[in-house]
């Protein structure tokens, strides 16, 4: 119970106040209207986790709030079953070490605090690792639920299914084909619960597989091993690396001290068919380090094993009780260290200062630039992105650079009102004036920027300050460089009502 209490503080007290990601921004504006082809929420859809989005809203009456919730509770559950993992494996030592370092876990406890899926899917891949070590280990029983919690984890996040499908298979191996049969109808009808509420909400079953078609040929498939270098996926594994190392934080050394066990074995098998699927998917097919989440589906019986090597160290260390509990506070201490001030993107540290930097940014465009003759140009940009312009400046019509590639053709993201479109053709003529949607400081951003820069005519971005920072704005005539396939300037000003769908 402490365990939980304390995660349930820590992540309330250090939570998000805007959206955090681009992802983030998708689901909120799913939550008044759900339609991947314009990604309101990116495919595949996430169509449990942004019903579940609206129920917490009818709370809050805020999208951040209502996610930012779910992740909270999600993270409740997450070290609950680790706890009951741990305690059914290695006994009451052991769980309460797992809970500990789950708590303290800088990486699990940042996504406990934002508006992001990929605590949800930590949560479900530790309900279903419990209940299908009960089947594996022969208690039948389990089967049942254990296909139903794997078919409504798909309905949160698809990638769910890919990752956890092998384990619930495996413990099919001591099951009658009775159950088996039971087992797999239990599945197809919890699938079947959400896909076709979805598929109807996206508009029928072409208009939901065209987007995530089109998001499988532009990013996905061009970072698969077949068609990429081999270094890329060996830098992924040492991305791996770099991510559990944040996961675990201090206690990342800990398997260097494991003794090998041989009583252990079958929980290590059960262990290892856990997590392989989904260290073969991110090593050879896609991942990134801003999208270190994804990890965290294979977190739980890290934690599980992190608790056991922890608690067998503390049996063979002959020491007072007092300096184990020292040093299990000085892990813990370090790991809020590197939470609240970690140089890297899942840090309290960088959240607060993406969130002053979003305030500022808004308010000085606000104080520049009118809705009536300035649209935003904004990027494709996890942080800063045209998604945050558009969900926190609603007023103004934001359009994203670069146009995107579909199989239809070349198409250009329009928001205003919090309202998406993927246009062919881009109607500015009322508006004279654009304005570049500033991205956050650093080197690469820099570079980005200026080569855009060089796009334009000489002179083209005038600087314009406002609110301690400098945008650069230009005539909209020459963004017709910039979106040559698109921009029609000509044609009738664009309003949010035009086509409405």
């Amino acid at each position: 119970m402490a365990i939980l209490l304390g995660v349930a503080i820590s992540r309330l007290l250090f939570r998000s106040h805007y959206l955090y990601d681009i992802d983030s921004v998708n689901f909120a504006l799913a939550l008044g209207r759900f339609d991947p082809a314009v990604y309101q929420p990116h495919p595949p859809g996430y169509f449990l986790y942004v019903c579940l989005g609206r129920l917490a809203n009818l709370l809050f009456a805020d999208a951040n709030s209502a996610l930012v919730a779910v992740s909270v509770l999600a993270s409740c559950g997450a070290a609950a079953l680790i706890y009951a993992l741990a305690d059914a494996w290695f006994g009451g030592e052991a769980a309460v070490l797992a809970g500990v370092l789950f708590l303290f876990s800088p990486l699990s406890w940042f996504h406990g605090t934002v508006a992001l899926t990929y605590i949800v899917e930590a949560f479900f891949s530790a309900l279903i690792g419990y209940l299908c070590w009960q089947s594996y280990s022969g208690r039948t029983a389990f089967l049942v639920p254990s296909a139903l919690a794997l078919g409504v984890a798909a309905g949160f996040r698809q990638s769910s299914l890919l990752l956890l499908a092998p384990l619930w298979l495996a413990s099919l191996r001591k099951a009658r084909r009775n159950q088996v049969i039971a087992g797999l109808a239990a599945l197809l009808a919890a699938l079947l619960a959400w896909f076709i509420p979805m598929v109807r909400a996206a508009g029928g079953i072409a208009a939901y597989l065209a987007p995530l078609q089109d998001l499988w040929h532009v990013v996905l498939a061009k970072h698969t091993f077949l068609r990429s270098p081999l270094a890329l996926s060996v830098a992924r594994f040492c991305t791996i690396l770099g991510i559990y190392s944040l996961l675990a934080g201090a206690a990342a050394w800990l398997p260097l001290a494991a003794r090998n066990a041989g009583e252990a074995r079958e929980k290590k098998q059960f262990t290892w068919i856990w997590i392989a699927p989904g260290l073969l998917f991110f090593t050879f097919v896609f991942l990134r380090f801003v999208n270190s989440g994804y990890l965290l589906v294979l977190s739980p019986p890290v934690f599980v094993w992190l608790g056991r090597w922890a608690a067998r160290l503390y049996a063979a260390w002959n020491a007072p009780r007092r300096r184990k509990l020292a040093l299990t506070a000085a892990v813990a201490a370090a790991n809020t260290a590197v939470f609240l001030y970690a140089p890297v993107y899942c840090s309290y540290k960088s959240l607060k200062d993406f969130e002053a930097e979003l305030v500022g940014v808004n308010r000085s465009i606000r104080a520049a630039c009118s809705p009536r003759d300035t649209v935003i140009i904004g990027f494709d940009s996890h942080f800063l992105g045209y998604r945050h312009a558009a969900y926190y400046l609603p007023e103004y019509l934001t359009v994203q650079f670069p146009e995107v590639e579909f199989a239809a053709g070349k198409r250009v993201f329009a928001v205003q009102d919090r309202e998406t479109r993927a246009e062919s053709e881009l109607a500015l003529a009322a508006l004279p004036h654009f304005v570049f949607y500033p991205l956050p400081a650093g080197p690469e951003y820099s570079q980005y920027l200026e080569d855009l820069r060089r796009r334009l005519p000489p002179g083209s971005l005038q600087a314009v300050r406002a609110g301690g920072r400098d945008l650069l704005v230009g005539p909209t005539a020459d963004l017709a460089l910039l979106f040559p396939a698109t921009l029609s300037l000509a044609a009738q000003p664009y309003t949010a009502h035009d086509g409405a769908r």
